[in-house]
């Protein structure tokens, strides 16, 4: 048994390891290869099996993907935006909040499902609007911010969301979410105040030479409080590990080389557990049936309707509607948080765990086409 647990963890390195040079070479997202190869040495060939060890390096994994979430936000671009350059994104949000509470309540889907389909992965819109420049444009920042919001506030109100409707009544209990958020708010505080009293101490984080790696032990000590907090407030530790990577967003502006550190930390390693460990999980039998790709057409379908209705209101910014067409299909790009949001659902009994696969292969579907079709519409303007 021993033998198998090691040679499982050899298997997962060598993809983790070679499937990022393979995705690059073919043009797709790692990641759709990580899912994809843990489904292959897993359920296929049955060469790897998820042991205790293997599942808590993924859980590691996803907790600092939801800590780089909240960790790459940019305050500064809201500063500097102000709130009239932040209205349109907004509207655009509610917008899409609206359409797809519509069309989930008037189908037989769980309502959870419609605050999932709001999620957008800003990873693949910056990652596309980056690869020619765009990003620097007016139309390249309005699609970051309306993609940056829509993943902030659709994490913030499926916490909520979650408290309210997922306890079945409304209770004393429910107030967690309220006492939570103002015990994250006097850690931000207090973090800002020893920030401002100790300057030599927190520059010593940003420092790439410092031999005791002060910057990544204060990141791991923080996320880790945050999430314990949120388990003793009976939260999702998911939205610990966002608002932590926030807090230091909102207090160091300017992070150094802590940042890349982090990266290749997470994403060098652990973050690609997560995902492999997906494929791992995923139950193959439903690839058995017809019913399961209709189902997985028709969520394609609603997932990019919702971002298609509202981004029509981009109009308003004086762009082409081709470049409107374009938006539509970018900002349907979702990943990694869809994911963690599907997995929030069946924790909660808001969600089966035949939606959930459905929802993955959906992220895959929408995580692959929709950058392509994004670039394949973009170029017929120039």
């Amino acid at each position: 048994m021993e033998n198998f647990e090691a040679s499982s963890l050899v298997i997962i390195a060598l993809g983790a390891f070679l499937l990022p040079l393979l995705a690059e070479r073919i043009k797709i997202p790692g990641i759709v290869l990580e899912i994809a190869y843990g489904i292959i040495v897993g359920p296929v060939l049955g060469l790897v099996t998820t042991s205790e060890f293997i599942s808590g390096l993924a859980i590691l994994g996803f907790l600092l993907l939801m800590f780089l979430s909240g960790f790459e936000i940019d305050l500064e671009t809201f500063r500097e935006k102000g709130i009239k350059t932040l209205t349109l994104p907004l509207v655009i949000y509610l917008g899409t909040v609206i359409s797809s509470f519509y069309i989930i309540s008037s189908l037989e889907y769980p309502l959870f499902l419609a605050l999932v389909l709001c999620t957008t992965s800003v990873d693949i819109v910056i990652t596309v609007l980056r690869s020619d420049d765009t990003i620097k444009t007016k139309y390249g920042q309005t699609l970051f911010i309306i993609a940056l919001l829509a993943d902030i506030l659709t994490l913030l109100a499926a916490t909520v969301y979650a408290s309210f409707v997922g306890s079945g009544t409304l209770s004393i209990n429910n107030l967690n979410v309220v006492f939570y958020f103002i015990v994250v708010i006097l850690i931000l505080r207090i973090v800002k105040r020893v920030a401002w009293w100790n300057p030599q101490l927190f520059s010593r984080m940003f420092d790439g030479n410092d031999p005791e790696e002060l910057g990544i032990r204060s990141s791991l000590a923080l996320m880790l409080t945050l999430v314990g907090i949120s388990v003793l407030f009976d939260i999702e530790p998911i939205l610990g590990a966002f608002l932590a990577g926030t807090i230091f967003a909102f207090t160091f502006s300017n992070r150094g080389s802590l940042e890349s550190s982090l990266k290749g930390f997470s994403y060098g390693f652990l973050i690609p557990i997560f995902f492999i460990n997906i494929g791992l999980n995923y139950d193959i039998s439903v690839f058995k049936e017809t019913q399961f790709f209709i189902e997985v057409v028709n969520l394609f379908l609603i997932a990019v309707g919702v971002k298609f209705l509202p981004s029509v209101l981009l109009i308003f910014s004086k762009i082409k509607f081709r470049d409107i067409f374009a938006a539509g299909f970018l900002l349907s790009a979702r990943f990694s948080l869809i994911i963690a949001m599907a997995e929030i659902g069946v924790h909660l009994n808001l969600m089966t765990i035949e939606l959930e696969q459905q929802i993955i292969l959906l992220a895959v579907l929408t995580a692959t086409f929709s950058p392509v079709l994004f670039r394949i519409i973009r170029s017929k303007t120039s």
